[in-house]
């Protein structure tokens, strides 16, 4: 027996952890600062810890009622119905079900390049196919409809990403809209606002009120600190109201992740400190780092710094970890996440003495 033909797909990089880090040098995780994974610097919400540690008595119940619970509160805070809102194990797995609600076999999908791998992943997953949109240096990053529908040729799902990653840069509402008036008739435009919460800009959530073929990604891992608990959601038309209950994974977004999402969404002033430190690292690493970077709206910046495999290397020699954007195809940028005020200021200092060198 052999597996299907896998020659197409290609795998998902994260960014290494601390731990593996210090293990590879001998050192003690203590000595380091990450700041690679686009990771909330502030932890969980307290709240949603809380409630994490009180869901673990409840852990062998099937998580009916809570799913219920934060589906609701969700959809109120967008004043949706709550048959919109599909929630996922992580963005990635809410990805997974718009693929599986959207494609056959053999349609294609148009993603950004660079961009986030997983868009491709999901819908060769679902014997689709793939193809880019690029977003390039040479503009600044700029995204705009124009280079989206430049490259569209009647792709089937067509993946916007707003703020983008790696580059940090935006689409406007205008533009959202113009992509989906341009492409087909049975196009889905879909927007990842899995940095939404960082960008000083309304959300395509308001789209959904008057248009069907635009849906719209959110996650609880970034602002709310959630990464580890895998919990997201896709945002989508009404008339999609019964299709939800046909693609989900049964109860993939667990007790323990809607217990602390709920939570979560009761936590404005840890979202609130998360944001404000966002703005202020990013004007940082902008007005002290020296090297090129780019307007960012998301938790993180991009520098050019000439090389980035080396940089990183002897950052993290000095205790710092970055992200090395060469597999993204930007082999002279790295990624600096947004740190605490100190995790900032150490990383644009240690850099600043690499640069130097």
């Amino acid at each position: 027996m052999q597996l299907r033909d896998l020659s197409d797909h290609v795998e998902y990089r994260a960014g290494r952890g601390i731990e593996e880090v210090a293990r590879e040098l001998g050192r003690e995780p203590s000595e380091f600062v990450k700041l690679s994974s686009n990771e909330n610097p502030h932890g969980p919400s307290p709240k949603a810890a809380s409630a994490i540690r009180e869901a673990a008595a409840e852990v062998h119940r099937y998580p009916k009622a809570v799913h219920a619970d934060l589906t609701a509160a969700v959809a109120d805070r967008w004043d949706l119905s709550d048959e919109q809102v599909w929630l996922a194990n992580g963005g990635d797995g809410a990805l997974d079900y718009l693929a599986r609600a959207t494609l056959d076999p053999g349609d294609t999908v148009l993603v950004p390049s660079p961009g986030f791998t997983y868009y491709g992943m999901s819908a060769r997953f679902h014997h689709g196919d793939v193809a880019e949109y690029d977003v390039t240096e040479n503009d600044g990053f700029a995204l705009t409809a124009d280079s989206v529908l430049d490259a569209y040729d009647g792709e089937r799902v067509v993946y916007l990403t707003s703020p983008h990653n790696p580059s940090g840069g935006r689409f406007s509402l205008d533009d959202v809209e113009r992509v989906a008036d341009e492409t087909g008739p049975d196009a889905l435009v879909v927007v990842d606002e899995a940095y939404g919460e960082f960008a000083d800009a309304p959300s395509a959530v308001s789209l959904l009120d008057e248009r069907d073929d635009v849906a719209v990604l959110r996650t609880f891992s970034k602002a709310y600190g959630l990464a580890g608990v895998r919990l997201g959601y896709a945002v989508v038309p009404p008339a999609w109201a019964d299709a939800y209950a046909r693609v989900q994974t049964p109860f993939a977004a667990s007790a323990v992740a809607c217990t602390a999402g709920l939570a979560a969404m009761k936590d404005d002033d840890h979202v609130e400190k998360s944001v404000g430190s966002v703005e202020w690292s990013r004007e940082y690493i902008h007005d002290e780092l020296d090297a090129e970077t780019y307007e960012s709206h998301g938790n993180f910046v991009l520098a050019d710094v000439g090389d980035a495999t080396e940089v990183t290397d002897e950052a993290k020699c000095e205790g710092v970890l970055v992200r090395d954007c060469s597999s993204f195809g930007l082999p002279e940028h790295v990624r600096i996440t947004c740190g605490t005020r100190e995790e900032t200021e150490r990383a644009v200092a240690v850099l600043n003495e690499v640069l130097a060198r």
